[in-house]
């Protein structure tokens, strides 16, 4: 099966950079920390909401562990350089969808970090925060579901981003642009429903929850896990934009420098 291998040859390829990435670890990790001490010290001084001084660092340790299979995905799944090879081209003529070509492979980069970088991450919080973990099995089901669908917004909106290097001279602004965005409307710096009423409700109408508040909410039990539907939702629509912009890849190819 073509999506098992390209997949499988994109986490052997992780493997070989274990060390250096071991070094991320410990850089994550120590970001991690400095959010949840600061959210402490607030948490002296204020209720914190329904998190509570020990909930929101909860809160903090697993957005920090999950940023690694929602958010830091390849730019734009690699496409970008692709154009500035040329390899754009040969991609193209294979007979498989562009798409689905880059999206097996970023399965792959996904797969090695959840298990290198995510559980090793969360695994450290839970001992040095003596963080509770849930007790329910739905709970786990729930959150590995909302996981999955936030990797795969976070893996179409940058096929969209470096498809987009088609069309301009480069797509790095694009990327950096939609971090940026994410960050912000996503509940990482604070949650949600911390912002002011207007920012909050512009992040209601974007993917951008879906990717690490709703699926911290659920996993620490202050939401249902029904809420999953919605970015069900947006998988779909991102799924149809997608296949329809490779659609027009394929009519209009322009290789930069050639």
């Amino acid at each position: 099966m073509l999506f098992a291998v390209l997949a499988r040859k994109a986490y052997a390829r992780n493997l070989q950079y274990r060390g250096s990435h071991m070094l991320h670890n410990g850089v994550s990790a120590v970001f991690g920390f400095i959010y949840a001490s600061i959210w402490t010290g607030l948490g002296t001084d204020a209720s914190l909401g329904d998190y509570g001084a020990q909930g929101i660092v909860g809160y903090i340790a697993f957005n920090q562990a999950i940023l690694w299979i929602t958010q830091f995905t390849t730019n734009g799944l690699g496409l970008e350089q692709s154009v500035r090879t040329g390899q754009i081209a040969v991609d193209l003529m294979r007979p498989v969808h562009l798409f689905y070509q880059a999206m097996s492979r970023e399965w792959g980069q996904i797969l090695y970090q959840f298990l290198y970088k995510f559980i090793p991450i969360y695994v450290l919080y839970i001992f040095i925060f003596s963080l509770q973990l849930p007790k329910q099995a739905s709970v786990y089901g729930w959150t590995a579901f909302a996981l999955v669908l936030a990797a795969y917004i976070s893996l179409c909106t940058n096929y969209l981003i470096g498809v987009a290097a088609l069309w301009t001279t480069e797509s790095r602004w694009l990327y950096w642009l939609n971090y940026s965005f994410s960050m912000l409307l996503s509940g990482f710096f604070i949650p949600l429903e911390w912002l002011p009423n207007w920012l909050r409700t512009i992040s209601q109408y974007t993917p951008y929850p879906y990717l690490l508040y709703y699926p911290t909410r659920i996993y620490m039990q202050l939401e249902q896990g029904t809420v999953v539907l919605g970015a069900l939702l947006w998988s779909i629509g991102f799924t149809c934009v997608c296949l329809a912009v490779t659609a027009g890849v394929r009519r209009k190819l322009e290789v930069q420098g050639g």
